[in-house]
């Protein structure tokens, strides 16, 4: 099932001296904590369980990287369509950045506070001096409610990372799209940002060593990261292949690749996001619907 309102995953930084023995202290974005906690709670979906948490840290111009970087993002990738669907709309943000810029606008997700969320805060269709509108739909990417070639646009944001049926989703992304349509894809980058990716400040070595160290970029794992003290949510990494070869079988073609640089607003948020900012943490893709 389609798990939405993603945030990007925090950066994590490793100290090494003759002190901390190599220990990995996590930071969220509101700062580090000593405080333990009991680990990710079975039972309810993570966006059901963490939605307000979620609508609280990094909506409404909350999270630097939205505001900098993915939202303009978004409106460049997607330039010049004019019916988007935005799969894992969240609170419809990015839905109601394109209706401002008059593209009508229909925001499909599966968590219900979602979705409530994103029909209040568009004013049930509309926006407030935007020329396009906004719908919301409560949907799983796997089936989308509308008919063959219904969208010359459709935007995935943060999402798959959390999806398990990914390939169903890309299908159906392609069915919805008309030949030729706009696909755009913003995903936590799977090579820099692979679990066990980490920011390393080495003070063992004379001079000291700075460098990001990556994971095990092959192996596919299904993880629970805890994002801030008590937020568990579920991170699922795929190589960059399994996307690229998923969306070439259904027709998605890739035209543009994007891997930028974290924005200023971020990077000044901890001492150590500014050292690492060598490194991309977000991946975009803009493919197109083939001609069938």
């Amino acid at each position: 099932a389609l798990l939405a309102c993603s945030p990007s995953r925090v950066v994590r930084q490793l100290r090494v001296d003759a002190r901390s023995s190599g220990r990995l202290s996590s930071e969220a974005r509101s700062g580090s904590s000593s405080e333990e906690s009991d680990g990710p709670i079975a039972g309810a979906s993570d966006w059901d369980r963490h939605a307000d948490w979620w609508l609280r840290e990094f909506t409404e111009g909350a999270d630097p990287e939205y505001v900098e970087q993915i939202e303009p993002l978004a409106l460049r990738l997607l330039a010049g369509c004019r019916r988007v669907v935005d799969v894992g709309t969240g609170d419809g943000q990015l839905a109601r950045a394109l209706a401002r810029r008059g593209v009508d606008v229909v925001g499909v997700d599966p968590t219900w506070a979602c979705v409530e969320a994103a029909a209040s805060r568009s004013s049930a269709g509309g926006v407030a001096g935007a020329a396009g509108t906004v719908g919301v739909a409560s949907a799983d990417a796997g089936a989308l409610p509308f008919s063959d070639a219904s969208f010359d646009g459709a935007l995935v944001s943060l999402v798959f990372e959390h999806v398990d049926e990914f390939e169903e989703a890309l299908a159906e992304i392609a069915r919805v799209l008309e030949p030729g349509g706009t696909f755009a894809f913003l995903l936590n980058h799977p090579i820099l940002q692979a679990p066990g990716s980490v920011w390393v400040e080495d003070h063992l070595v004379d001079p000291p060593e700075s460098y990001w160290r990556l994971g095990p970029y092959l192996v596919e794992s299904d993880v629970e990261e805890q994002v801030q003290p008590g937020v568990w949510i579920r991170f699922l990494h795929r190589p960059l292949s399994r996307y690229v070869n998923a969306m070439s079988r259904v027709g998605l073609v890739i035209d543009e690749m994007v891997e930028p640089v974290p924005p200023a607003g971020f990077r000044a948020q901890a001492p150590g996001y500014e050292a690492s900012a060598a490194f991309p943490r977000l991946l975009a893709l803009r493919c197109r619907r083939r001609e069938r």
